[in-house]
């Protein structure tokens, strides 16, 4: 590959903090509102133009879709986020599930009302891109936008880019999913134009389950039993017909997938159906092919919906997720990286942060937290390796590819995030490092905050 050299440059400090959060989404946003909330000065850098990430950025409004009767969460702001979306009208009730479904675009406000609340500094539209370095101790970010290069310069930073991009440029060791291997990415989009009624009759008239997911080499789920009579918003049938009468090429026999809430406007909202394989979020070119081969697809789906389910003839796009959902790729090599063992056996830590439910999703499993049954989360999964001021929170902690398909889920993440945050404030008002923090002072903060966590 041919390569130019770029000339040295003197790059302004446009801002310096106590704690930077670098990506605004399930895991940053959390951060930065627990950092502040413990009485530091936060900065969360975010690349698009909203906070939220996979919420408003990609389009998942299932934040906990997860949820049943005998479901024990964390609390916290993971359930913040939903009541507070709820009182300002930015989420409904979820179809298959005791949850809310968040409005994408509603949880655009909600967010904001969250960050300026806080007394964070929002600093919208910066690509992180570099860090700064003091020896193997990182002091803060580069970030590129429309200003050019900026240094933001901190006392600690909380990397919550999903794919470990602060720790892996800083020099901390990670793990990258093989491509072949990698959870599937999906373009999620939104419609409108579906009559309500006649759409809830098809459903109520060919009623899905959890069993349905799985059938033919395209769909082969793992579940623990307990899950095969519940009901799931699932839409499998009409790409099978539309494959049948050749609407859809055969090799796509990956559409299929769950809806999340209709509407009475007729809105048909958080349509989970366009599986891509092979898609590596941290490369430009595979997401570009990703997102367009996604659109393409999404088209088939509509176009098979409007044809072969009661309720959807008028069906039309209303919009797409500003970018491709990405599921899976670099996670750091931790102090601890949890297993396979940990989360389908409620592991239990003295280093607990918060806990999670049972859930499971991902390569081929399905287990979902109807009895009770949950993990702690381990503070030292948060911790890279050969990197001092620095935390990981979000999809990219430490652990195996099962334990991933747990932890990578959007409230986990959340439950991380708020961990990471109280752990950076009190860092820097005790003059510590990530690893030399007083953890039962950060557990106490925690439940002072709603946390719980064992």
């Amino acid at each position: 590959m041919r390569q130019i050299t770029e000339p040295a440059r003197q790059v302004d400090v446009v801002h310096e903090t106590d704690v930077i959060v670098v990506g605004s989404g399930p895991g940053g946003l959390p951060a930065a509102l627990a950092a502040a909330r413990t009485g530091v000065d936060v900065a969360l850098v975010e690349r698009f133009g909203c906070f939220g990430g996979n919420i408003t950025a990609v389009g998942v409004e299932g934040f906990a879709w997860y949820r049943h009767e005998a479901t024990v969460d964390a609390g916290g702001i993971a359930r913040e986020f939903e009541e507070r979306a709820f009182e300002m009208g930015a989420a409904v009730p979820e179809s298959q599930s005791l949850s809310y479904e968040l409005d994408s675009e509603g949880f655009k406000i909600v967010a904001d009302r969250l960050v300026e609340e806080a007394g964070i500094h929002a600093m919208l539209h910066r690509q992180f891109v570099a860090p700064v370095m003091d020896g193997d101790r990182i002091v803060g970010i580069i970030t590129e936008s429309k200003a050019g290069r900026e240094a933001i310069l901190g006392k600690l930073v909380i990397d919550a880019t999903g794919d470990a991009d602060v720790a892996h440029r800083a020099g901390a060791p990670t793990v990258r999913t093989p491509r072949e291997a990698l959870m599937s990415a999906s373009v999620m989009f939104h419609l409108a134009g579906v009559d309500k009624t006649a759409f809830m009759e098809g459903i109520r008239s060919d009623p899905q389950t959890y069993r349905d997911w799985s059938g033919g080499e395209a769909w082969t789920i793992e579940t623990s039993g307990k899950e095969d009579e519940m009901f799931s918003p699932f839409l499998k049938k009409p790409f099978e017909r539309a494959i049948k009468e050749g609407l859809i090429p055969p090799h796509l026999n990956t559409i299929a997938g769950t809806w999340g809430a209709i509407h009475d406007t007729g809105e048909l909202t958080y349509m989970n159906l366009i599986h891509l394989d092979g898609v590596d979020g941290t490369d430009p070119d595979s997401l570009t092919r990703g997102e367009i081969e996604g659109r393409r697809q999404a088209m088939l789906a509509i176009e098979a919906l409007r044809r072969y389910v009661p309720g959807c003839g008028g069906a039309r796009l209303r919009n797409f997720g500003m970018t491709i959902g990405i599921r899976d790729t670099r996670k750091i090599d931790a102090a601890y990286n949890m297993t396979e063992h940990d989360v389908r056996e409620q592991g239990r830590f003295e280093d607990s942060i918060g806990i999670y439910p049972e859930f499971i999703d991902g390569y081929g499993i399905l287990i979902l937290p109807t009895t009770g049954r949950y993990m702690q989360l381990p503070y030292r999964s948060l911790l890279p390796k050969k990197v001092k001021g620095l935390a990981v929170a979000g999809r990219s902690t430490g652990g195996d590819r099962i334990a991933h398909a747990a932890t990578r889920n959007m409230s986990c993440c959340a439950v991380v995030g708020q961990a990471a945050g109280v752990a950076a404030a009190l860092a820097v008002k005790s003059g510590r490092d990530f690893e030399e923090v007083d953890l039962s002072a950060v557990q106490s903060e925690l439940k002072r905050q709603g946390v719980r966590i064992d």
